[in-house]
């Protein structure tokens, strides 16, 4: 009661900052008659002059009055629309490196062009993140106009451009991107092989657009690249007509956790039946020996039990493609990851593609917390302003509408069954219609969108529905969603980027009625039409109450339905907004008490009418702050165990970088080698142990495995009072004289070029390796919590061994490698065949293998005919058999690389 009194003494703190921010922007203000008097070519050379500003030592903060009213005039000029004073104040904010929370219709992406243009004057390059492919290429289309106006140039990253056109985007002044593209080249550039080749730039400045639906809804999933694994299909397939057999009483299934399991009962019965169809042996299920059944067996459980069509996912073209929760749309090109995607491809008996293995993977929170400075903007963020505190040290502030909101929100209705709850809603949207009120409802899924239309399909009312199926003409419904009358059912309203005017939209008419119009008089004439037509529907939509936003039932998180209202009452124009919801919802079914049914019917609650009190929308929404708060527990929690990796991650990244960089990397290979060979012999003959306790056997045999040293270190032993320096010494020699002759007979620049490549090379494979070892580390982790131990210490501590482990391998295999590496010149055939003289890297054939050839000079190696010398012939060999080259390597991620 006091901090309210306080507040409306004194303001919050959010109204005094913004406060604060008006000086700047009246500083702006006059400056506006002197920007004006500007010709074209005067307002283009703005730039130029900043930027000598800028080299002459002043910083983005003195030009900033002077830059954001040149973006206003250029914008007035290009655009036709000038910023309002709260537009400024929200690109200050974003400038401060805050986010800024403006409601629907106050027109964000302009806001947006103040800080980028201020921050790409000094050419470190800005990059505008957006959350699909069509609001980055509508807004760097749309936007790029201006910034070319004042002679920046503008990029464009999208799906399906090849490296070059990333290259050139990335390269401009000014980016715009989806989060998922950035993340992935962010990933792809750490793969590549040359630097020239690297897309991206030093990460400079980014403003993320829709902060909340990147930052905070698409964070509980990292961003993963993968390369294809051991294929398991018919496993999938089998164990998926197995699942169905099971009974309720086999598996407990928790719809909170998002988590289902066999009972006791249930790994009975599936032993059972596992055993009737022999795909168990012998014991049981959980025997260390079916470690892979039981993984395919919870995969496929999940799959059934967990798993919806057309809510979860849905099939397309023989194919079954993930549903975003957060925006509804198709998630095409993204998989479920550790066999999941595949449990459900069986399920839904589509073609089961390949598994993969991580590449490489990231999370978004350590994406985007490597910008140097990190801007957001949203409609709705104050709900999860301490969680963008907490993970990015990001302050949100709520900037004010440039005219009050007139929409009203009714309170919510509530209806003991589905059915009752939509035969409500399509009374109301009845009542709208013949009013001539346009009406927008929202849902939780395609399932209840279609299921919704059919009842509208009922009663004959004409409607449009925008879900996953029909995204191609989003805009298109979306643009006329305002028009007089109108229905229009969507599945989620975030970041569709196309503000519903009332009346319609003038330039989606446009596009969709006059394509075919090439004569400019005509078209003129026509858009005139289209024009008076739109205005005159927009003062009947205005008589008739504005826009309608229904929602059908409440979701998880409160900004979702937050964003879906804001749609209503844009700049000033009137709405209103109701929710309607039945205890058969999933929000009430999973986190309301069961008694409510029960209460209500005692209460004498009649067939369809509603409960509706302030009371239980503020219940509802105590409900919804759980479910938040559950979810950013579970962020939080996969960030900390990202952290561990992400160091990992910084350490191999840069120091393949550094790889990249230099020309000469025979210090670093020599070292490592030296490292091995210090290591072998301090292992055989320990420091001040007796002779007699030298194990020169193990040390012969090793430096003949490692480092392809034949030495009689047999007969060094037995000299008199030599001791483990001096035998050290020898062998230190022995290898740099091996490789030395070798330099000597490829010469140094083949020598380095091969260094650098197979140095990369290892390090790729190995790292790849470890990532698949802390995926399955992880898997298993949470059980220590049984031995009252911290999960979390134990993978950071078990972790940090992985990598230890990983970085002596890494010293030990480049040794290996270049130790037994024999180069062959390409002859002048195939390097016609080929393309170009180069060196082709290849290695000794085992010389046990030479020697059990036959008379057509094959061998039977691992029960498949190979020619030891011809590495073409040996595609019959099993993938985890060792390598017939000798590198001690398994065929796979050896010569069987694919």
């Amino acid at each position: 009661m006091l901090g309210a009194l306080a507040r409306k003494l004194f303001g919050s703190a959010n109204d005094r900052v913004v406060k604060g921010m008006q000086k700047t922007v009246d500083r702006i203000n006059a400056l506006e008659d002197q920007i004006s008097k500007l010709t074209d070519a005067e307002l283009t050379g703005q730039t130029a002059k900043f930027r000598a500003r800028i080299e002459a030592g002043e910083s983005l903060d003195d030009l900033l009055p002077e830059a954001f009213a040149t973006v206003r005039e250029a914008s007035k000029r290009e655009l036709g629309m000038r910023p309002f004073d709260v537009q400024l104040i929200g690109g200050l904010c974003l400038h401060q490196g805050r986010i800024a929370e403006m409601k629907t219709g106050e027109g964000k992406t302009l806001v947006a062009t103040l800080p980028t243009y201020l921050n790409a004057l000094s050419g470190k390059g800005v990059h505008v993140v957006t959350v699909n492919d069509y609001l980055a290429r509508r807004d760097s289309e749309w936007m790029g106009r201006l910034f070319g106006r004042l002679g920046l140039t503008t990029g464009v990253i999208v799906h399906g451009l090849n490296d070059e056109e990333r290259k050139a985007a990335y390269a401009c002044d000014i980016t715009y991107a989806t989060n998922n593209e950035l993340g992935f080249d962010y990933l792809r550039d750490n793969m590549k092989f040359r630097l020239e080749d690297i897309a991206q730039r030093p990460f400079n400045f980014a403003i993320v657009d829709e902060v909340d639906s990147i930052l905070v809804d698409e964070a509980r999933t990292p961003l993963i690249i993968s390369g294809p694994a051991e294929d398991s299909s018919e496993l999938y397939k089998a164990i998926d007509v197995l699942i169905p057999r099971l009974k309720d009483e086999d598996y407990e299934k928790d719809e909170k956790q998002r988590t289902v399991a066999l009972t006791e009962t249930g790994q009975d019965h599936i032993d059972e039946i596992l055993r009737d169809v022999g795909m168990l042996k012998s014991g049981a299920l959980y025997d260390v020996a079916n470690v892979n059944l039981v993984h395919h067996v919870n995969q496929a459980l999940k799959a059934h039990k967990l798993f919806t069509r057309d809510v979860d996912y849905i099939v397309k073209d023989n194919k079954l493609v993930i549903i975003d929760e957060f925006t509804g749309r198709m998630m095409e090109g993204r998989r479920y990851s550790e066999g999941l995607h595949q449990a459900l491809e069986a399920k839904e008996h589509v073609e089961i593609q390949a598994e993969n293995q991580t590449l490489a993977s990231i999370t978004f929170q350590n994406y985007f917390r490597m910008y140097p400075k990190l801007g957001g903007m949203t409609g709705t963020a104050m709900t999860e302003a301490a969680e963008f505190a907490e993970i990015y040290n990001l302050e949100v502030l709520e900037i004010p509408t440039n005219v009050g909101i007139q929409r009203k929100d009714h309170d919510d209705e509530i209806y003991r069954t589905a059915r009752e709850k939509y035969a409500a809603i399509v009374e109301l949207v009845k009542e709208c219609r013949e009013r001539g009120q346009p009406v927008l409802v929202g849902t939780v899924s395609i399932e209840k969108s279609e299921l919704l239309s059919d009842e509208l399909k009922k009663a004959g009312v004409p409607h449009n529905v925008l879900n996953a199926r029909h995204h191609e003409q989003e805009a298109l419904i979306i643009g006329q969603a305002g028009h007089l009358g109108a229905v229009t059912i969507a599945t989620n309203m975030a970041g569709r980027g196309t503000d519903i005017k009332l009346g319609g939209n003038v330039e989606m008419r446009v596009k969709a009625e006059l394509a075919d119009v090439t004569d400019p008089d005509e078209r003129a004439k026509r858009i005139a039409a289209i024009e008076a037509d739109i205005e005159e529907s927009k003062q009947k939509v205005l008589a008739a109450g504005g826009l309608y936003v229904i929602g059908t039932e409440r979701h998880e998180s409160r900004r979702i339905d937050n964003q879906l209202r804001g749609r209503s009452g844009r700049q000033g124009d009137p709405g209103a907004s109701k929710f309607f919801l039945s205890l058969e919802d999933d929000l009430m079914r999973i986190f309301a008490t069961d008694r409510l049914d029960g209460m209500l019917q005692k209460l004498g609650l009649k067939e369809g009418e509603p409960i509706i009190h302030p009371w239980v929308s503020k219940a509802l929404e105590k409900a919804q702050q759980k479910v938040e708060a559950r979810n950013f527990e579970i962020r939080k929690n996969l960030l900390k165990f990202d952290n561990v990796m992400n160091d990992q991650r910084k350490v191999i990244y840069e120091q393949r970088r550094e790889i990249m960089q230099t020309d000469d990397a025979s210090a670093t290979v020599a070292d490592m080698r030296h490292d091995v060979i210090q290591n072998l012999v301090a292992t055989a003959i320990p420091p001040n142990a007796y002779a007699e306790k030298w194990d020169v056997d193990t040390l012969h045999t090793e430096l003949l495995r490692v480092a392809n040293l034949d030495l009689p270190v047999k007969d060094w032993a037995k000299e008199e009072g030599i001791a483990d320096e001096e035998i050290l010494e020898r062998v230190l020699k022995a290898s740099d004289d091996q490789l030395g002759a070798k330099e000597t007979e490829y010469g140094a620049q083949i020598m380095r070029l091969a260094e650098k490549s197979i140095l990369l090379q290892i390090l790729d494979q190995l790292w790849k390796d470890h990532l698949l070892s802390l995926d399955h580390l992880r898997q298993g982790i949470g059980l220590r919590s049984y031995a009252q131990r911290d999960p979390l210490n134990e993978y950071k501590r078990e972790a940090f061994s992985l990598f230890e482990d990983m970085l002596y391998r890494l010293r030990e295999q480049t040794t290996s490698t270049l130790s037994h590496m024999m180069l062959q010149m390409q002859t002048p055939e195939s390097a016609l065949m080929g393309g170009g003289e180069s060196a082709a890297l290849d290695f000794q054939p085992d010389p046990a293998l030479l020697d059990q050839r036959d008379a057509n000079g094959l061998v039977n190696f691992q029960g498949a005919i190979i020619d030891p010398v011809n590495p073409a012939t040996w595609t019959g060999l099993s993938r985890n058999a060792s390598c017939p080259c000798g590198s001690g390597k398994k065929y796979k991620h050896c010569h069987g690389v694919a």
